[in-house]
């Protein structure tokens, strides 16, 4: 899988309570288990039939480590012989094809290239090719359904992140802008909201998307954590007029970069005191003698410091920031 589908995959799934990926690769496993034991078999599930050439006895656990974390498999036993699915198999890509499929399907559908290369990787004694066709279209559709469903409740916290990815259209392979929402509602959960794809991040492209989630019911939005992207904030200020949090990850990377590489360590160190604080005062008037200590070395590190405090200390405005859940729900360390 190449470097930018698995940042995607991280994307996806980064701070979601409910694991995407690995819930389609569980339910695409037990599709793939049922139709090749149907093939041993000579006959489906419960069915009576005369072709039947051996019978079911119950199901063994084993854990199958993906690239999308461990999943517990219920493979069928046989009282005559044994069966072991096709993706387990040494050497074989299925597991590699399967994940790509899951991620298209979040991205911009499933294509045929996508189902020809999972056919590939099954081999010949896996499925056909009109089983794998319509394994991906309940794949697709329930990949849809997710990202369509109707949201309820207020989700104050909301995260918004960005990749790109090389994808094929019209025979040829360009670059689009994948972006991705999380949200964490009143309780504390935190869901994937929304996947969307576009040729770059512009305003519009943000606008749309946001406008797509607050039609399908998204409110209560206190405040977005995302990067400093101007076309973004533009767009969640017109669509949800809530206050802008700088995200934490990016905007140490960005500060980091000004550093000399031997000091980067140090001067993290550094910049961690300013989110120890308890109170916004605390962390302001930290934040003020980090800065100017930097600057006496680092000036443009300092300038840095001094246009991103607002944004990145916004949170701590809320009721109960500087507790250590809501410093994981705002922070999103990835």
């Amino acid at each position: 899988m190449t470097d930018d589908r698995m940042a995607l995959l991280e994307l996806i799934e980064k701070q979601a309570d409910v694991d995407l990926v690995r819930e389609m690769l569980a339910f695409a496993a037990e599709r793939i288990m049922e139709v090749e034991t149907e093939v041993r078999t000579g006959a489906a599930k419960g069915a009576r039939s005369p072709f039947r050439e051996v019978q079911r006895n119950g199901y063994r656990e084993r854990d199958w480590d993906t690239r999308a974390g461990r999943i517990t498999l219920e493979i069928p036993k046989l009282r005559k012989g044994s069966y072991l699915p096709s993706f387990l198999e040494p050497r074989r890509t299925a597991e590699k094809a399967l994940v790509a499929v899951v991620q298209e399907a979040y991205v911009h559908g499933i294509s045929t290239r996508s189902v020809d290369d999972l056919v590939k990787a099954m081999g010949a004694g896996g499925m056909s090719k009109s089983q794998v066709s319509r394994l991906c279209a309940e794949i697709d559709e329930r990949v849809n359904a997710f990202l369509s469903r109707p949201l309820e409740g207020a989700w104050p916290y909301l995260w918004l992140d960005a990749t790109y990815l090389k994808v094929r259209e019209g025979g040829r392979i360009v670059s689009r802008a994948v972006i991705v929402a999380v949200a964490v509602n009143e309780d504390g959960k935190r869901e994937v909201l929304g996947v969307a794809t576009g040729p770059s991040e512009a305003e519009t492209f943000w606008t749309d998307f946001l406008r797509s989630l607050a039609d399908r019911g998204l409110r209560g939005v206190k405040l977005v954590i995302a990067d400093d992207h101007k076309g973004l904030r533009a767009a969640a200020r017109r669509v949800f007029n809530a206050t802008h949090q700088r995200c934490r990850v990016h905007w140490m990377r960005n500060a980091l970069a000004h550093a000399p590489a031997k000091q980067r360590t140090a001067v993290a160190a550094m910049l961690k005191t300013i989110f120890a604080q308890e109170t916004k005062a605390d962390a302001e008037a930290q934040w003020d003698a980090v800065a100017d200590a930097l600057r006496e070395k680092q000036d443009k590190l300092g300038a840095f410091m001094d246009a991103a405090r607002d944004d990145v200390l916004a949170y701590m405005d809320f009721p109960g920031s500087t507790g250590p859940r809501s410093r994981a729900l705002i922070r999103w360390n990835g």
